[in-house]
């Protein structure tokens, strides 16, 4: 093996030593490990495939496939001819443009388990590169517990040697299932792969509407004056899925609702509303700023997790498939998380999700504080007028909303409840980019700005592993349950209220 690589984790700075960028004028190679798995046919050849359609997948891309399943080169092609019809956007392809991207597609069978296998696919790699410089992007489409024997494999045989072109890895999440775990695989990166080479993927941070809270944000002089304590009064982050587990069963019970989408996806949109703006828009610069914002969050003992979160378990999660007899595995949760920086001082950020609720959406909402004095309260002392909103929504209609008073025509000073809105869908004809699609590219550009940084993570779980400890304490009371299509159990709606707030409960605002 290679001697260990250096991490490049130093002084706030985790891309020290980066070699140039060589931009996409040098043919790329993207190895597939775990090529006959559902990520690969379902995600990621389909997003390969829509940037070849659009003309923007690199030209000299090879896509070369690695799993035991005995494939030819003709086999796998006929197959992903098949599921990307099904799943690349549902337009009909392009038979010209999937003959050409379909030439570019190879297949090298092999067992993970085998060293010997690596070195076959390091003689079939340079023979399809035929000695040009070349940026191979080695892809863990596996089950997490390969990621570490296929870092090794390629370490073994001199496949993360960069002597002729940057030589690039991707994994996909879960990073680890607690700190501990995430430290070891960063250690075990690390002893392979620079930091830089290293790309963590979140496919949320690949759709437009996340990207696009950058755009609101820090180019636009109207919202920045009021983004901060003195104007908001909350911030709710919610992630719903109408789905229930399924025949995850087996994979969710050992996981639950915090590690499967806490420590990932809600908090990097927390990461993302919250930050401040980099000094200039690189993966250095933007990646500092969110690290920032995961060690301004105040740090909670085991005795105050349990009052900074609510848990709950749909009807009917102890027949699914897979699962414990008795199990308190939560498939829905309610944090509260403070953010103790000059911004955001006393705003509590609330993030929630959960399986089997009433609908699909992921939406942020900046809620902003009332109004200093009531003038059109008619004499009502009591009287109490909904707050200002911000609604930025995800998916699965992307856009923008923002809910404010209007006069309603006529005599008397009466109020109405309104919005204005942006809609992707409305104001854009062209089909939006599937998620995999930019971050794919960026992997290629070998732009990491939308990708998690080895401290990110690790930060990220400091966070979630004291809910994920609290939670599972013999000491907690059992797991209260809600019905399916609903927002969670009534201890939620009782926890916020409590605060003096209220979820903000509607299904996709946008259409």
């Amino acid at each position: 093996m290679p001697s260990p690589a250096t991490p490049d984790i130093q002084s706030g700075s985790h891309e020290a030593g980066n070699p140039p960028s060589l931009g996409l004028s040098m043919s790329h190679t993207i190895i597939i490990f775990g090529a006959s798995g559902d990520l690969t046919s379902r995600k990621l050849v389909p997003a390969l495939y829509n940037l070849c359609r659009a003309g923007t997948l690199p030209q000299g891309t090879r896509i070369v496939g690695f799993s035991r399943t005995p494939h030819s080169d003709a086999e796998w092609r006929a197959s992903l001819r098949e599921s990307t019809a099904t799943y690349a956007g549902g337009e009909p392809l392009n038979e010209e443009c999937w003959q050409r991207f379909a030439d570019a597609i190879h297949y090298q069978p092999g067992d993970i388990d085998r060293p010997e296998d690596f070195a076959t696919l390091a003689r079939r790699l340079e023979a399809l590169e035929a000695g040009e410089p070349t940026t191979r992007v080695y892809y863990l489409a596996t089950a997490p517990q390969f990621y570490e024997p296929v870092v090794t494999a390629l370490g073994v045989t001199g496949q993360a040697d960069e002597a002729t072109g940057p030589r690039r890895i991707v994994v996909e999440k879960p990073f680890g299932t607690d700190l501990q775990t995430a430290r070891a695989l960063n250690a075990h990166l690390h002893g392979v792969f620079r930091e830089h080479q290293v790309f963590r993927i979140d496919h949320y941070l690949g759709k437009e509407s996340v990207q696009n809270i950058l755009a609101l944000r820090f180019a636009n002089t109207i919202f920045e004056p009021v983004w901060n304590r003195r104007y908001i009064d909350h911030v709710q982050i919610t992630v719903a899925e109408e789905v229930m587990v399924g025949r995850r069963g087996g994979y969710y019970d050992t996981a639950g609702v915090l590690r499967d989408m806490f420590q990932n996806h809600l908090l990097q949109l927390l990461m993302v509303t919250a930050m401040e703006a980099p000094v200039r828009f690189n993966a250095t610069a933007v990646r500092n700023e969110k690290v920032k914002v995961l060690e301004a969050i105040r740090p909670l003992g085991l005795g105050e997790v349990a009052a900074a979160g609510v848990r709950g378990q749909y009807e009917g999660y102890l027949k699914e498939p897979g699962v414990a007899s008795g199990s308190q595995t939560a498939t829905f949760g309610a944090i509260r998380l403070e953010v103790d920086n000059w911004r955001w001082q006393g705003v509590p950020f609330y993030l929630r999700s959960g399986k089997a609720m009433s609908c699909r959406t992921t939406q942020i909402v900046i809620e902003f504080r009332q109004p200093p004095l009531e003038l059109f309260a008619g004499g009502r002392s009591s009287f109490h007028r909904e707050a200002n909103r911000l609604v930025i929504q995800i998916q699965p209609a992307e856009g923008i909303q923002l809910h404010f008073h209007t006069k309603v025509p006529g005599e008397g000073m009466r109020l109405r409840y309104t919005d204005l809105e942006f809609s992707y869908s409305k104001e854009f004809a062209d089909r939006l980019p599937e998620a995999y699609e930019p971050l794919l590219l960026d992997v290629m550009q070998g732009d990491a700005s939308l990708f998690a940084r080895a401290d990110e993570v690790e930060k990220s779980w400091e966070i979630i592993d004291p809910f994920i400890r609290a939670w599972a304490s013999v000491d907690m009371p059992q797991i209260p349950h809600y019905q399916l299509g609903e927002w969670g159990p009534i201890e939620s709606f009782e926890w916020m209220q409590a605060q003096g707030r209220n979820w903000f409960d509607q299904c996709p605002v946008l259409g």
